[in-house]
């Protein structure tokens, strides 16, 4: 008799690689580290700044007078709605600076030490030797990572429904000017941003290869370039042309650093 043997294609090794890959994942202690997270920083935020609104702070040296404003909305922790006039919309306060765009730095912890931990233990030649290609390596990671970094997101808008029912906050988005429609398109364009910063920290992480912490500064440098962009494309009155925009810009980023990230991976070394 004649022994047939199964074609290994593409996308079977793609999804064996995808599966271990997201065994390792949900087997280590990061992802639920962060998570975890995402999920206890917005009820802490939410409670303290509410707690502290109206307090004043002195200046001993000047006298000046500093009152603590607080979040007027539960929302506001998800995103604000852009200020016209005055340059209101520049303006850098607790609100603008102490919300889910945060999170798009907390990702590049996890990516880099993910990433960068295959090149540290030696798994990445090892997988590279036996199983599979530079092209499914990246794909595998770039889909991994961005199943762990919508969680983070999903976790802190939980957190923000918690910390507001516990503050009595507002829910009604209408009273500082937006609505639950674009509420709604605001989340989903902060769940689509997410496939612009993976693939920017896989590819950090490849050229670093086996020091997470250094790929984590250099990261954090790059999301700070772009971290002006997040509030302007993911505003709280968000409509579909945003989350168009930031679905876009996801399938660019992944595509194309995806590519250069492969082939980054094949012409260096793999330790």
């Amino acid at each position: 008799m004649e022994k047939s043997f199964e074609k290994n294609t593409f996308i079977k090794r793609l999804g064996t690689i995808l599966h271990v890959d997201l065994r390792r994942m949900f087997t280590t202690w990061l992802i639920y580290l962060l998570v975890g997270a995402c999920l206890v920083i917005p009820v802490l935020i939410l409670v303290m700044t509410t707690m502290m609104d109206g307090s004043e702070t002195v200046n001993k040296q000047t006298g000046e007078v500093t009152v603590m404003e607080g979040f007027d909305n539960v929302w506001e922790i998800i995103a604000t709605v852009p200020q016209s006039g005055d340059g209101q919309a520049m303006e850098m306060d607790i609100i603008s600076m102490c919300n889910i765009n945060l999170l798009y730095f907390a990702m590049s912890l996890l990516v880099c030490f993910f990433v960068c931990g295959d090149f540290k233990s030696g798994y990445a030649k090892n997988l590279f030797t036996v199983r599979a290609s530079k092209v499914e390596y990246v794909i595998s990671k770039t889909l991994v990572c961005l199943i762990g970094g919508i969680l983070m997101i999903i976790a802190f808008v939980i957190g923000a429904l918690i910390g507001g029912a516990i503050m009595s906050l507002p829910f009604d988005p209408n009273e500082i000017g937006a609505s639950f429609g674009g509420l709604v398109w605001c989340i989903i364009s902060k769940l689509l941003l997410v496939g612009i910063f993976v693939p920017i920290y896989i590819l950090i992480s490849v050229i670093i290869k086996n020091r997470p912490w250094l790929s984590v500064i250099g990261s954090a440098v790059v999301g700070m370039l772009l971290f002006t962009m997040i509030p302007m494309i993911t505003p709280l009155n968000s409509t579909y042309v945003n989350a168009l925009i930031c679905l876009i810009g996801a399938l660019i980023s992944s595509l194309g650093l995806g590519a250069l990230s492969t082939l980054i991976v094949k012409k260096t070394s793999l330790i």
